[in-house]
């Protein structure tokens, strides 16, 4: 049996500033904005030549309403974070910077083989980007 994940979902408190953050900041690239009954739509973003994508999903139509203003706090906090590699970190975490990201986390390089940095996006979820290190020896 072949088994793939296809979306992951980041809740997002304002679409269309996750749809601009996600594509202009990263680099990321539509590939589905379907409209679904009047309020919801079903907006689907991925790096260029990957399969896996991520579905950005409003707190306000994807979540019950009761749930709603827990899962507003947990997505404000952080909680739910999100792991992307990038090619240049360092590039990438200062186009952020300049562009008023909130930062969490300077670039630094890690233990486990990656150049590591964390940011928010308009939203406040977590965004871990990291980039490979270079083989040592």
């Amino acid at each position: 049996m072949t088994l793939s994940i296809t979306h992951t979902p980041v809740y997002c408190t304002d679409l269309d500033a996750a749809l601009a953050f996600y594509t202009q900041r990263l680099g990321f690239e539509v590939r589905q904005d379907v409209p679904m009954g009047p309020e919801m739509r079903w907006l689907t973003i991925a790096a260029p030549s990957d399969a896996h994508e991520l579905l950005l999903a409003a707190v306000d139509h994807h979540i019950a309403p009761a749930d709603r203003p827990s899962m507003r706090e947990i997505v404000a906090k952080g909680d739910l974070a999100v792991f992307i590699q990038v090619d240049d970190l360092d590039k990438t975490f200062e186009s952020l910077r300049a562009a008023g990201t909130e930062i969490l986390q300077e670039p630094v390089d890690q233990p486990y083989g990656v150049r590591d940095a964390a940011v928010r996006d308009p939203s406040g979820n977590h965004l871990r980007l990291s980039q490979p290190l270079a083989p040592r020896g």
